[in-house]
């Protein structure tokens, strides 16, 4: 939908013209599950986004419905509840009270949300409308936050409204996204620098399989790596090196060492992907991203069988560099990186190959490296 027809949707609706707002979705390039456990991840926001029209109101209530999904909600900034806990409202919901609650006090507001991010396939949709609401109650209330805040006050949403206890990173790609760079990120210390991408190519393949990452998977992901770090006697596995792990490997059940040599060895092939991609060795590039997948799959066991047959058919493809999943896991999307004259018969054989092993037609998808969160004048 073009801007214009959101605008004439609100004006419909509300019977007012809007401030339309913006944040993208991401991909995680390389770095995966490693946000949470004060590591180094880089990823990139992608040129699909979720827009919010907005106008505020006279009084203290904030009025939202969205063009993706059914029913309308309403609730009073003075009177806080988590009365649309089943629904996506509560993610918008939550990025409110917890901006009233950090000190800043908003507007009522009439709200009108479209997203073009894929739902469940582990781009980020959901750090999108947190980051993209966040901006649009910040700016018609006249408050300059900063995009840390905006990007903390999304996490915080996502952890106490939403009941996924997930890293910063993917708040921190849609705040702070910059056109054609990756994003390279320290999590603990939160110095970031922006990574050309130079001639570099990916390819987004959504497997169509979705995943629910508050049913528990990946806060138990989180909780063994936490143990793990507690074992060994350090605030995270951000700490510890391979050759530490290696030594005192017997300390640990099977589950916690393959948890934790996950994301020790997932950190040192985020450091080698950046010199990597500085450099414009983009075949060590895919070698990285082909170690960080079959970590995934065996160590944190986070993949799933479609995951696993996409990387497969990906990499029997003419220029294809490296492939693996992407996001939070248990179905979702792969990136793929692939020579830049190679993406001509891609879609079409890949999407061929999947569909008569799975009876599943993918979708793929050619996307940019993208701005992030701002204001569409």
């Amino acid at each position: 939908m073009e801007t214009t027809d959101l605008k004439a949707e609100f004006v419909r609706k509300y019977g007012r013209p809007p401030r339309v707002f913006r944040a993208p979705g991401r991909v995680n390039l390389i770095g995966e599950h490693t946000d949470y456990n004060d590591g180094f991840v880089m990823p990139c926001a992608i040129d699909f986004a979720t827009r919010v029209a907005a106008a505020e109101r006279s009084d203290r209530r904030i009025r939202l419905a969205s063009l993706n999904f059914p029913g309308e909600f309403e609730f009073d900034l003075d009177e806080p509840a988590i009365e649309t806990a089943a629904s996506w409202a509560r993610y918008v919901e939550g990025v409110a009270a917890l901006l009233e609650r950090a000190g800043h006090r908003l507007k009522g507001a009439d709200l009108l949300i479209e997203s073009s991010v894929p739902i469940g396939a582990g781009l980020s949709s959901s750090a999108a409308l947190e980051v993209a609401t966040g901006f649009a109650f910040a700016s018609l209330a006249g408050l300059a936050l900063e995009k840390w805040e905006l990007a903390k006050n999304g996490q915080r949403a996502e952890h106490e409204y939403a009941g996924v206890r997930s890293g910063i990173m993917d708040q921190f790609a849609s705040a702070f996204g910059v056109e054609n760079h990756a994003l390279f990120l320290d999590c603990r210390s939160l110095d970031w620098k922006p990574i050309p991408l130079r001639n570099a190519e990916f390819i987004i393949c959504n497997t169509r399989t979705k995943h629910d990452l508050a049913d528990g998977e990946y806060n138990q992901r989180r909780a063994d790596c936490e143990e793990a770090a507690r074992i060994l006697g350090r605030k995270s596995l951000r700490d510890v090196c391979l050759a530490e792990l290696e030594f005192r490997a017997g300390e640990l059940s099977d589950r916690l060492l393959r948890r934790a040599r996950h994301v020790v060895t997932e950190n040192d092939r985020v450091l080698a992907a950046v010199k990597a991609l500085n450099e414009g060795r983009l075949d060590e590039f895919g070698r990285l991203m082909d170690a960080s997948h079959e970590s995934l799959r065996a160590d944190y066991e986070v993949s799933s069988a479609e995951l696993d047959l996409m990387v497969e058919i990906v990499r029997g493809q003419p220029g294809v560099l490296g492939a693996r999943m992407t996001g939070g896991g248990f179905g979702g999307c792969t990136v793929n990186l692939l020579e830049r004259e190679a993406s001509a018969d891609f879609i079409e054989n890949v999407s061929a190959a999947y569909r008569e092993r799975t009876g599943i037609v993918p979708e793929i998808y050619v996307c940019r490296a993208a701005r992030g969160v701002s204001e569409i004048e």
